[in-house]
């Protein structure tokens, strides 16, 4: 190979390549001719390290190579400064397209658990078919007490962070199965009612409130959003629209899993209250207040906040913060 002959001949092209990897955004053919000269200019690479071996000519082009292979991939892009979007924009305007069908989920939970509640107080048979008698007063006047405060706050925060993030990740992750999600909400609404009627039948009903009501109204809505966003990926699969159905679950999945970025701290919000809040030797007022701030802060997250991001135009959608490098392309 003459290398002199072999570079002049490509010269133009590198220092266009080189031009075009000092550019921070690009128009669409601006685009496309770097990507067009990144995937030439790789193949002269391999050329010249071929026939010549190590030389300047080939290390001056594998570097223009790097540098473009930054532009189109993204790996150049500071993530910190994408998560005011994510966080400001994307995730609120996910989080309200899921807001009819969040309240589906929790009128469903609310009505389950109310039937279960008065059936189980309703018939004597079936609420001894929970336990002895003494089993129950067991659960009414120690265990359901002392679960918050059996272990050290913080660890007994991480735990219950943990196995709601979970139960949170799995509706939404397996929510095209179609019926993991309703079985998990049928028997979180049966755990709660029948827990519920054993409280009252024994006299306990504003125990059971309050022990419940700090943490459980933020990390209930989390699991009904969870819920909803899980269902949410099943009818894309039922019924795509004019979408194909791998399309459908591409693009809805991709934008409601993001749902589970905001469902984790907002988990961990009411992990914290259960933890540290719900066990306390507060007034009940100021722990309950506690709770409602917290819900209410995430109300206007997802409601105001959403509703704003959705009327600018945003779909919700991950893709431009998973594929950094069409961002980083169109600019």
């Amino acid at each position: 190979m003459d290398l002199d002959a072999y570079t002049a001949a490509h010269r133009d092209q590198w220092d266009r390549l080189a031009a075009l990897g000092r550019k921070r955004t690009f128009s669409g053919v601006e685009a496309d001719e770097l990507i067009d000269l990144y995937q030439s200019g790789a193949t002269e690479l391999s050329a010249i390290r071929t026939q010549a071996g190590s030389t300047p000519q080939g290390d001056r082009l594998s570097i223009l190579l790097s540098t473009a292979r930054l532009r189109f991939t993204g790996a150049g892009s500071n993530l910190f400064s994408q998560l005011p979007r994510f966080f400001g924009i994307q995730l609120p305007a996910a989080l309200f397209r899921l807001r009819w069908l969040t309240l589906a989920v929790a009128l469903v939970t609310v009505v389950v658990g109310g039937l279960y509640a008065a059936w189980t107080l309703g018939d004597h048979q079936v609420l001894a078919n929970y336990g002895s008698d003494a089993d129950l007063k067991q659960l009414v006047n120690h265990s359901f007490t002392d679960y918050y405060s059996a272990n050290p706050a913080a660890s007994f925060t991480g735990q219950v962070w943990t196995n709601n993030a979970w139960i949170a990740a799995q509706c939404i992750a397996f929510g095209i199965l179609g019926l993991y999600v309703p079985v998990i909400i049928l028997q979180n609404a049966m755990n709660v009612g029948v827990t519920g009627a054993i409280m009252f039948a024994y006299g306990k009903g504003d125990v059971f409130f309050l022990y419940i009501a700090p943490h459980g109204m933020l990390e209930l809505t989390s699991i009904f959003v969870a819920a909803a966003a899980g269902l949410r990926i099943f009818w894309a699969w039922v019924a795509p629209g004019a979408r194909t159905r791998g399309q459908a679950l591409a693009e809805d999945g991709r934008a409601l899993f993001t749902v589970v970025i905001g469902l984790v701290l907002s988990l961990l919000v009411s992990g914290v209250i259960e933890g540290f809040v719900t066990p306390a030797p507060w007034p009940w007022p100021v722990k309950i207040g506690i709770g409602a701030l917290a819900l209410a802060a995430f109300f206007v997250y997802m409601l105001v906040v959403g509703r704003r991001a959705v009327r600018a135009g945003e779909t919700g959608d991950l893709d431009e913060f998973e594929a950094g490098a069409r961002r980083l392309i169109v600019g």
